[in-house]
């Protein structure tokens, strides 16, 4: 099954140390979705940057239409707080 790579973006630079109450709600509400993917076996990984310049998933799904759906559905994305790109990704190594 093909993977893609999910870029996430937060919406400016100090977005980590400023983020409002709202802002907040909706990344928790992006992390909830993000733990369906993974219960749903889409999900391979994923996590911030550590300077929170951005975030990065490797999801597993059929194409790119259904990736980009799923990134559509995130309600980080639905709510404006990051912006998202999708890129095709061959996994070729992977410890299991």
């Amino acid at each position: 099954m093909p993977h893609f790579l999910v870029i996430y973006r937060p919406p400016r630079p100090t977005f980590a140390d400023d983020a409002t109450p709202e802002e907040e709600r909706v990344v928790g509400s992006h992390f909830q979705f993000l733990k369906g993917l993974l219960a749903e076996g889409k999900l391979l990984l994923a996590g911030p940057c550590e300077d929170a310049s951005m975030g990065l998933a490797v999801i597993e799904c059929d194409n790119l239409d259904e990736a980009r759906s799923i990134l559509a559905a995130d309600p980080a994305v639905q709510g404006r707080v990051f912006t998202g790109e999708i890129k095709p990704y061959r996994v070729s190594l992977f410890r299991t």
